[in-house]
Order: C-alpha cells, then sequence, then structure tokens
C-alpha cells in the first residue's frame, strides 16, 4: 500500500464548525460564542421550530497559515443557512470587532464560508436589518483589509447575503458552488416556470454556478474542492494583494446593458463572452424610452425637488440636486417605467440598471464633496416593491448590481454624508437593502400601503413550507415577520413615522412637514457624529426590546474577543 496518497479532504462535505477548524491552522482555533453558550434565536419556538444553540452561525479566531484570521462558517443545514436576529448579530458583531482590532493597529483577515439562502424568513426583518449591518461593517473593513468569502456548494449564497458576498474583495467558488440573488424557485414562483425553470439543474449551474461565475469575470477562483486548495488561493489572493473592486464598474455596466437585446433569451454561452468582455465593449448610447409612469416615489422626488430634472440617463432612477433649508441634497428615486426593455423591472422594481445607476450618481456625489468639509445630504426615497425577479437578472448577476448600490450608498455615509432615508411606499427585500437601509436614519410616513418586508406572502409560504393564513397567524406573535410599518417599528430602526399625510397627494403643508423631519434626520445625524448603523440597536426602543439579543450578542462576542 502507498502510504504517500493523500485523500482530498472536503469543505463542500463538510459541516460549518468543521469547514472553519479546517481552513485554521491546527490548535489555533478559538470558538466564539459557541454552543455552549447557549444564544439561541428567541424567535423560532413560537412558531414551532426548534432553536439551535449557535443559531448556525460559527466564529472562529485562529491563524491560517500563520496569518491572524476570523473565520465566520454559516450552517446551510440549519434551517437554510438562513439569517435571524442572533445569528445575524454574530456576523456583523465579528465583523465589527475585527474592524475595532484593524483600526486600533492589530490587522485580522476575515474568510467568510458562505451556505445560505438569506434572510431567515421566520425572522424575517431581523435578518433584513442584519444583512444591512453586515454590509456596513464588510465595506468598512475593506479599508484596512480584504474581506475574503467563499462559496463551496450545497446551499450556495442567494438572498440577501449574495448581496454581502458581491461586497467581498474577492470570491472563490467550486464548480458546485451557486451564487444568485433570487433561487431558482422564487424566480419561478414570481415570474412563471416560462421565465425559469427551477427543475432544470444542469442549466441552473450553467447561469448562476461557480464555473459560469468565474468565466463571466464576476469571481476570482474556481477550485476543486480539496482544503489545500481553498488555502493556497486564500495565501495567494493576500500575497498578490489585488483586488478587482467589481462595485466600480457602474459605468462599464451600464454601458454592457445597453448593448443587450431581448428579441429572445440570451444563452448562457452568450452572456459569459459579453461578460467577460464587457470592459472592452464599445461605448454606446443610453437610449432608453421612458413610460413616465406616476407612483409615490416620483410624486414625492418631484415634491421635494420642486419638479426639478432628474440628471439621471436612466428613466426609472430619478436623480436630483435641490436645496433643502438653504442646504443643497441629493434627492434619488427609483420609479415604474412601462417602457423598461427589463420587462422584469417595469413596476419599479430594483433591477440591474436601477442598480448601476443609483451606485453611479451615489458616487457621484461623493466624488462632488470629496475635498469639501460639509457633504451634502443624500435622501433615498423607498417605494420599491422588491428586486427584479428575472431570468435575465440573475443571469447578468443582480446581486453584483445590488451590492455595488449597498457599497455606494455605506461608503457615502462612512465618508461623512449624512443619509436620511425616506419610506413613503412599499421596501422590500433586496431593493431596500441596496436602497434605503445603509441611511444613518430611516423616516417613513404611516400609512397603510407602507410595507417592509423580505419577500412577497405567496414566496414565503413556498419557501417555509407555510401557508400564507399561517404566516399571517405567526406574525402576530413575531412582530418582525409581519409587512405593517407599524410592526417595523417597534424594531427599534425608525428614526419616526410620521403620521397625518396624504401619501398619494400630498398638501404643500404635508411636504413641508415630512421635509422638517428630514432636517431634524439630519441635524441628529450631525451632532451624534456617528457613521456607523449602531443607533439601530442604541434606539429606546431597541435597548427596551426592539432589539435585545442582537445588543446581548454584541456584549458576549466583546467579552470573548481576543
Amino acid at each position: 500500500m502507498n502510504n504517500s496518497i493523500k485523500l482530498p479532504v472536503s469543505i463542500v462535505e463538510s459541516k460549518a464548525r468543521e469547514r472553519a477548524l479546517l481552513l485554521l491552522d491546527e490548535g489555533t482555533a478559538n470558538e466564539i460564542l459557541g454552543p455552549f453558550d447557549f444564544f439561541e434565536s428567541p424567535h423560532l419556538e413560537a412558531q414551532n421550530i426548534v432553536p439551535q444553540s449557535d443559531d448556525g452561525m460559527i466564529i472562529m479566531q485562529g491563524t491560517i497559515r500563520g496569518r491572524r484570521s476570523l473565520v465566520i462558517s454559516i450552517e446551510g443545514s440549519f434551517q437554510g443557512g438562513g439569517i435571524g436576529e442572533v445569528s445575524g448579530a454574530k456576523f456583523a458583531g465579528a465583523l465589527e470587532r475585527a474592524y475595532e482590532s484593524c483600526e486600533a493597529g492589530e490587522l485580522i483577515y476575515p474568510v467568510i464560508i458562505y451556505d445560505t439562502g438569506g434572510v431567515r424568513l421566520q425572522e424575517a426583518n431581523y435578518g433584513l436589518l442584519s444583512i444591512a449591518e453586515i454590509s456596513s461593517a464588510i465595506v468598512a473593513l475593506k479599508k484596512y483589509v480584504p474581506v475574503i468569502g467563499i462559496i463551496p456548494g450545497k446551499v450556495g449564497s442567494f438572498g440577501g447575503m449574495s448581496l454581502t458576498a458581491g461586497l467581498c474583495s474577492a470570491l472563490i467558488m467550486t464548480r458546485e458552488g451557486r451564487l444568485g440573488m433570487n433561487g431558482p424557485e422564487v424566480v419561478q414562483q414570481e415570474a412563471g416556470i416560462q421565465e425559469l425553470n427551477a427543475k432544470q439543474k444542469p442549466f441552473i449551474w450553467k447561469m448562476i454556478g461557480g464555473s459560469m461565475r468565474y468565466n463571466s469575470n464576476l469571481v476570482d477562483a474556481v477550485i476543486e474542492d480539496d482544503v489545500v486548495n481553498y488555502l493556497d488561493t486564500l495565501e495567494n489572493l493576500w500575497t498578490n494583494n489585488n483586488f478587482k473592486q467589481r462595485t466600480v464598474e457602474y459605468d462599464t455596466f451600464l454601458n454592457m446593458l445597453n448593448h443587450l437585446q431581448f428579441e429572445q433569451k440570451i444563452g448562457t454561452d452568450e452572456a459569459q463572452e459579453i461578460l467577460s468582455n464587457r470592459s472592452e465593449l464599445a461605448a454606446g448610447e443610453a437610449t432608453i424610452a421612458d413610460g413616465e409612469n406616476t407612483s409615490r416615489g416620483r410624486t414625492w422626488f418631484n415634491a421635494f425637488t420642486n419638479n426639478a430634472p432628474s440628471i439621471s440617463e436612466t428613466p426609472s432612477v430619478l436623480v436630483a440636486d435641490a436645496h433643502l433649508n438653504g442646504e443643497k441634497a441629493r434627492f434619488i428615486a427609483v420609479v415604474p417605467n412601462s417602457e423598461n426593455k427589463f420587462y422584469r423591472a417595469r413596476n419599479g422594481e430594483f433591477g440591474l440598471q436601477e442598480a448601476w445607476t443609483v451606485a453611479k450618481y451615489v458616487r457621484q456625489a461623493i466624488e462632488e464633496d470629496k475635498d469639501s468639509a460639509e457633504k451634502r445630504l443624500i435622501v433615498p426615497i423607498v417605494d420599491v416593491p422588491g428586486q427584479a425577479f428575472g431570468y435575465h437578472e440573475e443571469l447578468f448577476g443582480i446581486y453584483l448590481a445590488c451590492a455595488a448600490s449597498v457599497e455606494a450608498y455605506a461608503v457615502a455615509r462612512q465618508s461623512g454624508h449624512p443619509i436620511v432615508t425616506c419610506v413613503v411606499g412599499k421596501a422590500i427585500s433586496g431593493a431596500f437593502l441596496a436602497h434605503g437601509m445603509q441611511g444613518n436614519r430611516i423616516i417613513s410616513l404611516d400609512d397603510s400601503e407602507v410595507q417592509v418586508h423580505v419577500m412577497s406572502k405567496k414566496s414565503a409560504a413556498l419557501v417555509t413550507m407555510r401557508t400564507v393564513e399561517e404566516l399571517d397567524e405567526f406574525a402576530k406573535s413575531v412582530p418582525s415577520m409581519a409587512y405593517d410599518v407599524h410592526s417595523f417599528k417597534t424594531l427599534g430602526a425608525l428614526y419616526e413615522l410620521i403620521d397625518g399625510i396624504n401619501a398619494d397627494e400630498p398638501s404643500n403643508e404635508q411636504v413641508q412637514k415630512v421635509i422638517h423631519s428630514i432636517a431634524s434626520a439630519k441635524e441628529d445625524i450631525i451632532q451624534s457624529g456617528d457613521r456607523t448603523l449602531a443607533n439601530r440597536i442604541q434606539s429606546t426602543i431597541a435597548v427596551e426590546n426592539g432589539r435585545k439579543a442582537s445588543i446581548a450578542v454584541r456584549g458576549k462576542i466583546a467579552q470573548q474577543w481576543n
């Protein structure tokens, strides 16, 4: 027998804790908030779901080939790797501590192992808040160290967590891995089987699998599933320190999208060719038709800007600078466009063009104000029914487009731009994460049509294997599952809920009332001097009830951090 033969050690087939231990140098692993700390989700038992004592989130410190590292590993076999309040607080809290270490000159290199369907729907808006905080921490950390993500296989990386993957400095995948914003089953549920047949597994992998993403120049490495390959690739990325910064390619992607024609569906091979050569495409004019459809987003954009013309070349994204109390502010709204060639984004959904366009004009404001002592206020006006659920959206990387928008807002806030998010209509799922959730403060109209949630009720029922009626019943005892803005307020993230406003046809007096609220929120931001999202776990509502578990988790991480 030849004892020199070494069999591959699979990361794909390992559990989350094993994955972390396999990456870390032997004897160096120190688990933070492990299973014997018994930090379970407080929201699952009420829904007849058995919680897990580590909530499916593994946090370990140690070294990888001698380099101090933080490994965050998601357990895909528990609730599909979904992010709830405790698991999300562990993830975000660990990254926040890593940032503090880096800021103090003690560098620690984060590695994230993804195996997640996104938000845990049984905790819904807790997951939404957590993913916003995770995203903010990744963006902040990248100033000091690269944040590297690994998508080995099994579940993959979907939903809001795909946006955090898109934010990583680099991504490593296997051919078994999948990366997309909307899971194939959800796209089929929302758009129909003619849009995407989720049972066509080989086709799904050709569309969003590791090889496709790598050959499209959307990820940095595709490797065979053996632990030594992961370690070699990590070391190579750290040593070369040459990261692509795809989230700032807004002009390149917008130009590429302008070239696309949809007389018939674009095949995976053609899409791969287009994506891999996107930077070489000739500059094209943005000849995009404008349906000028009415919406709350448009109504409030016009009210805030005094009907200023939009400077955006994308009709479904309105952008204008106007004065608020004598000071310049940038207002951004996403609106319906019945002429949108991306037919899954015609009703105000946040699609490919919308996401890259928002990123472009937020970045433009950052660049224009970089030498200014006072950065202009940015106001995302939120009336978005969700991200676009479509074949072409997944094919051309809507996860990355939305990550670019998230990062632009986060960089703006962290650079000193006060961001006051104004919710006037629906604030759903990845659209809200990409357009609004990175604001320093969130204000909302108190209106029955204002909704905050992760997914449509039909799709949520599909994913959780419940009926819509059962979900509505659970929402009575778990406010984070409810869609109404009053339930969202109980989580502690709203700065102000403004009543007495006709959301569809506001009077001048009502517009001034909302403007006063925006100005008050801006002043609060400036007075606090805080450029993070920490106020969401520091508000009275959050401390007394809304984010108790989130606060307790962060406190315990601080105690155990080396």
